[in-house]
């Protein structure tokens, strides 16, 4: 698949257990999210709802909850995050702030909640196109270190 500057490589679910490479559009992140440059992605169980169908989704979808990359662009109204920060995505893709959840703080249980890779694309690509400010943690070269599953003699020290 060749690589041009308005579309990223990325695998999709299209219809219920059927992945495939795609060309997708690269596009602009809306107002308060920003795009990330997808350096890693990881695979786990959760994964299974995107491709599985178990809950309601717009197909094509790219699935993918646990990606760290760098902002590379930053949307409208988004502050205290530049570009070329690293960044996380967890499987919580934003809350609503208005449901009795939200009102209480109990922002994990909202009732309008997201979910990173079921009802937007996820980073199983190389630019997830919009990432909701919620959805986001910077992740330091600490974190990477203490955080990494490979052994200590096997690990890659960032610059």
């Amino acid at each position: 698949m060749a690589k041009n500057l308005s579309t990223y490589r990325a695998v999709h679910v299209v219809s219920k257990g059927k992945l495939e490479l795609a060309e997708k559009p690269l596009l602009d992140p809306p107002a308060g999210h920003v795009r990330i440059r997808v350096e890693a992605c990881g695979v786990c169980h959760s994964d299974a709802i995107t491709v599985d169908g178990l809950l309601p989704i717009q197909y094509p979808r790219v699935p993918g909850h646990e990606a760290v990359g760098k902002i590379d662009v930053i949307g409208p109204g988004v502050e205290g995050w530049r570009v070329g920060q690293r960044v996380g995505v967890g499987f919580l893709g934003g809350n609503c702030g208005y449901c009795e959840y939200c009102r209480d703080g109990d922002l994990v249980n909202c009732t309008n909640q997201a979910f990173t890779g079921v009802q937007h694309d996820g980073g199983c690509g190389e630019d997830p196109a919009a990432d909701p400010a919620p959805a986001r943690i910077v992740i330091t070269t600490q974190l990477l270190l203490r955080a990494s599953c490979a052994p200590a003699e096997r690990r890659v020290t960032p610059p």
